[in-house]
């Protein structure tokens, strides 16, 4: 009788134990949380607040700083040139070019940039002078920070200027009074023109707005009341 014989001698040994399976902890992010920072208007208690933020994000101080700069300065040099220097030729020439470069500054770029008003003077092929005005459009309003400072500068400065000419009268002070009658003509240039100008934006404002509302109702009546409402403007705003 045979005896069977197993056709493997080595013995089966069980697999190795898988490790045990245990969730890892979330890396720490190095990173701060971000924090939104709160807009001037959402720290603005009020609504009114909040208007006068954007005003002040909107005002253009590097315009307004320039337009009072030029302004003071030749006021300032004009009434105090007397304690630093008995020269008269330098101190006119100091206060001729502050004065001309104010008036530059203030017809080209300030009026421009703050109020959105320019005008200036041309002559036509006949020989005739005549004023050219331009304005912003009505759509693109100024900023009334910028409006205000720049009406104000317009004004009271001329106004000084007329206080230090009564003052020169005064003391009898005839040798600054060249100065001061050129510091006038400067300033009521500038006053008159864009006073004109700011006149005839509002006009023009007042008819294109006429024309559209009543445009449907035929050319003559929308010529009628283009009229009627130019002449309410002017009247308001000086004729």
């Amino acid at each position: 009788m045979s005896v069977a014989t197993p056709l493997l001698e080595q013995t089966i040994e069980p697999d190795d134990a898988l490790p045990e399976y245990r969730p890892s902890a979330p890396a720490n992010n190095s990173r701060s949380p971000a924090l939104l920072q709160p807009t001037p208007a959402a720290l603005a208690s009020t609504p009114a607040d909040a208007e006068a933020g954007a005003y002040l994000r909107h005002a253009s101080s590097a315009p307004l700083f320039v337009l009072f700069f030029f302004r003071v300065a030749a006021i300032t040099t004009y009434i105090l040139c007397g304690f630093f220097t008995d020269n008269y030729v330098v101190s006119t020439v100091i206060v001729v070019v502050l004065l001309a470069m104010d008036f530059w500054n203030c017809r080209n770029v300030s009026g421009r940039t703050l109020v959105g008003l320019r005008f200036w003077n041309q002559v036509d092929d006949d020989g005739e002078s005549y004023w050219v005005f331009e304005s912003r459009d009505p759509s693109r309003p100024a900023n009334p920070i910028d409006s205000r400072m720049f009406w104000i500068a317009l004004y009271v400065f001329p106004a000084l200027w007329l206080v230090l000419l009564v003052v020169s009268f005064l003391k009898f002070n005839l040798s600054f009074v060249p100065i001061v009658i050129l510091a006038l003509v400067f300033n009521f240039t500038n006053v008159i023109g864009f006073t004109y100008a700011d006149r005839d934006a509002k006009q023009r404002w007042a008819a294109n707005v006429a024309s559209s509302t009543w445009g449907l109702g035929g050319g003559f009546g929308s010529q009628i009341l283009t009229g009627v409402v130019k002449k309410g403007v002017g009247r308001v705003f000086g004729s």
